[in-house]
């Protein structure tokens, strides 16, 4: 067995121990380590079901604690962890790995099965789950991601990103990227509304002209029983940074855009 297999299996034996994966069921109902030659990496060419370049970012909703994952601590390798009961403020820059096939369809620590298409993510202490923006800071790209998992444990190393994460934010032929993880708002996710037209072209120049404005996302949106396009910018991480965003596009010479609460009591 590989060193890096025989860590990851390790890993995995210290949290069954600690409660953090429903069912301890990562290796199979015995916890046996894979064989020596299972290598992590990404998927064949023709098992990408979708262009995952272009995968929307998940949605960020209101989410009760999972029933795992979430201890109140829990050791590995020597280490103790303590979990936070609340991602409110979070924001740190360190180092990102990401992890494909090796794990693809096995149990996380929240119990849920990893699925290396979808935007998620493992970290040692954030709440699960916990919507997070994640910044390349070495190409400025971003998405978010929901994290579901815990990891990675390496001094080095803040985040572990599912493949398609990172496919989105350009790292996944060098294996790590330095970035910026932002959590969102508990309890409410906030969007700047920045127009609303009757004319989808209109709504789509304006949105092309505010994402370069602020580097955030912007879209155009409808509503079924609305006849208006409206455009959005976010989600924005904090109420500060939605109202720099208001005097930034007001300095453009654009209208004041109104800030809109999603999920909030």
């Amino acid at each position: 067995m590989s060193a890096e297999a025989f860590c990851r299996w390790r890993r995995a034996l210290a949290l069954c121990a600690a409660g953090l994966i429903g069912g301890c069921a990562v290796f199979g109902p015995d916890a046996v380590p894979p064989p020596a030659e299972v290598e992590d990496g990404p998927p064949a060419p023709s098992e990408i079901p979708f262009d995952l370049g272009g995968l929307p970012d998940p949605v960020p909703s209101v989410e009760p604690p999972s029933r795992y994952g979430n201890p109140p601590s829990y050791d590995v390798e020597g280490t103790t962890y303590y979990p936070v009961k609340s991602a409110v403020g979070y924001r740190a820059e360190g180092i990102a790995s990401w992890y494909g096939t090796k794990f693809h369809g096995r149990r996380t620590s929240s119990g849920e099965t990893y699925d290396m298409f979808k935007l998620t993510a493992a970290h040692r202490t954030l709440p699960i789950p916990t919507y997070v923006r994640v910044t390349n800071l070495e190409n400025s790209r971003q998405t978010l991601v929901r994290v579901n998992d815990r990891g990675p444990f390496h001094d080095d190393r803040m985040l572990d990103l599912s493949y398609a994460a990172a496919v989105k934010l350009g790292f996944s032929r060098q294996g790590t990227a330095r970035v910026r993880v932002e959590a969102l708002d508990g309890g409410e996710t906030l969007f700047l509304q920045a127009g609303a037209f009757r004319a989808k072209a209109l709504a789509e120049r304006l949105q092309r002209n505010l994402a370069n404005l602020t580097g955030e996302q912007a879209e155009v949106v409808q509503q079924s029983n609305d006849s208006l396009y409206r455009v959005l910018i976010g989600p924005l991480v904090g109420e500060q940074r939605a109202k720099q965003l208001q005097s930034l596009i007001v300095a453009a010479n654009h209208a004041l855009p109104l800030i809109v609460r999603i999920g909030s009591d």
